[in-house]
């Protein structure tokens, strides 16, 4: 979530969200909550070594969900003032009529708050558009900088700052505000037929914490690491995941482990709870309330108090991720998980961050129990390539050979393919250096060895 540099701030949004939700039930909704939200944003591209584009952005708006008994309806729109609101609010209730009756509609049971500190940085002002100009020219520069490098796509920093506030009826109302700043690079190295590509990443709570050398270097280094790959023979043998790699099935996995996709039976682990799914030494939870993690708050997008919830311990998995109505119908009670994307979206229940823990091995550790494998740096399609209810996946992979225990030569065009439960079972060995990935979501994760895997080559 984000906040604005100037206009209303945390407290400002509170008397209109209050506003709409007085003006829900003076329409005659039996219940409402209202959603208010500002936030700015900057974002930067360097091609060719030039700024090619700088856009700076702003805005504010309020979602007002009204219920009507067991029907719920939802408006949303930019004015903020007290007819803006008003307006809104008489939509949702006339949405609410118009909506198929839903027994587990319905504000949560419990409202409150978690601490979580540090989710706005005090600097973060202090950097000057001119300033995150020159940040990503150097990461930018410090891409082109590697020798055999021979073109970097492009050197993107964002950043966000916002500002959300939530009322209901019940006598609930918070706010929060945050800040975000994430940079990457993407680097090639060779020619034609042979151009390979790396990414560089890094993010945090300012741009202070961004490493421009390490995130030009990381797409660099990523890059030439797969120069001249060729593509291997088939075999089935151990295979390390790279944390980007690992980040990217977790996010996925983790996906079908919110309460809605097993209630629709879109999940591969409905009617799972309590088995075992997975090696002990792979451990996941959804952490709501991480310092660190790019989606944590102190509340849920209903109100409900966000927590860390433990998803498989031990190799078993301990269950799912609720919002209210999904833990109305499982009659269960709600883990803070339901989401929203926006002012414009109600909310559903989603992951928060993410995160594995992290093992004991270095990735040189992880290399030398593989022996002879396949250490993968990149996947290609895997939303698509991955079936949601049996867990089957092929997917299209690049990376490295592992021989005796080291990096060996660099292949691509090539196919891992499995089941993820399987996966998850196979896992060997967790990695010690876990990092935060935006990819799939918030996810915090190390490499992992996986005992064996299909892949398909020449």
């Amino acid at each position: 979530m984000t906040a604005a540099r100037d206009a209303f701030g945390a407290e400002g949004l509170t008397p209109p969200a209050r506003r709409a939700v007085e003006a829900a039930l003076s329409a005659g909704a039996s219940d409402a909550d209202a959603w208010a939200e500002e936030s700015t944003s900057r974002r930067v591209r360097v091609y060719d070594g030039e700024v090619e584009s700088l856009s700076d952005a702003g805005g504010r708006g309020i979602g007002v969900r009204a219920f009507a008994g067991s029907r719920s309806g939802y408006a949303y729109g930019t004015d903020l003032s007290e007819e803006g609101v008003a307006e809104l609010a008489r939509a949702a209730r006339e949405a609410a009529e118009l909506a198929d009756e839903d027994e587990y509609e319905g504000l949560p049971e419990r409202f409150g708050t978690s601490e979580v500190s540090g989710l706005a940085s005090a600097g973060f002002d202090e950097w000057s558009t001119e300033r995150v100009v020159e940040l990503t020219l150097e990461v930018d520069r410090a891409a082109r900088a590697r020798e055999g490098v021979t073109q970097v796509e492009n050197s993107i920093y964002s950043d966000a700052k916002g500002s959300v506030a939530l009322a209901n009826s019940r006598g609930f109302a918070a706010t929060y505000s945050a800040t975000q700043a994430w940079a990457y690079a993407s680097a090639f190295a060779g020619e034609g037929a042979d151009l390979m590509t790396g990414l560089g990443v890094g993010l945090g709570r300012d741009p202070a914490a961004l490493d421009p050398e390490a995130i030009g270097a990381e797409a660099a280094e990523r890059a030439l690491a797969l120069a001249g790959a060729r593509q291997p023979e088939s075999r089935r043998c151990p295979v390390v995941l790279d944390a980007f790699v690992a980040a990217s099935f977790i996010g996925f996995i983790g996906a079908m482990l919110s309460a809605d996709a097993v209630q629709r039976g879109r999940s591969l682990f409905a009617g799972r709870e309590g088995d075992e799914v997975a090696h002990p030494a792979l451990r996941l939870a959804d952490e709501g309330t991480d310092p660190e993690g790019p989606s944590s708050a102190p509340f849920d997008g209903e109100g409900s108090p966000t927590g860390g919830t433990a998803l498989i311990e031990e190799g078993r998995l301990l269950g799912f991720l609720y919002d209210s109505r999904t833990a109305r119908k499982d009659g269960r009670a709600t883990t803070g998980n339901a989401t929203r994307g926006s002012y414009r979206t109600p909310p559903s229940v989603g992951t928060s961050n993410l995160v594995v823990d992290a093992g004991d091995r270095d990735l040189a550790g992880l290399v030398a129990e593989a022996g002879d494998g396949l250490y993968v740096t990149d996947v290609a399609g895997l939303h698509s390539g991955v079936n949601p209810v049996s867990g089957t996946f092929s997917v299209g992979a690049s990376g490295r050979l592992i021989q005796d225990g080291e990096l060996s030569a660099p292949v691509r065009e090539i196919t891992i393919a499995s089941d993820l439960v399987s996966m998850l079972q196979s896992v060997r060995s967790v990695g010690s250096e876990a990092r935060w990935v935006p990819f799939g979501g918030s996810v915090k994760a190390p490499p992992l060895l996986v005992a064996e895997m299909a892949v398909s080559g020449s």
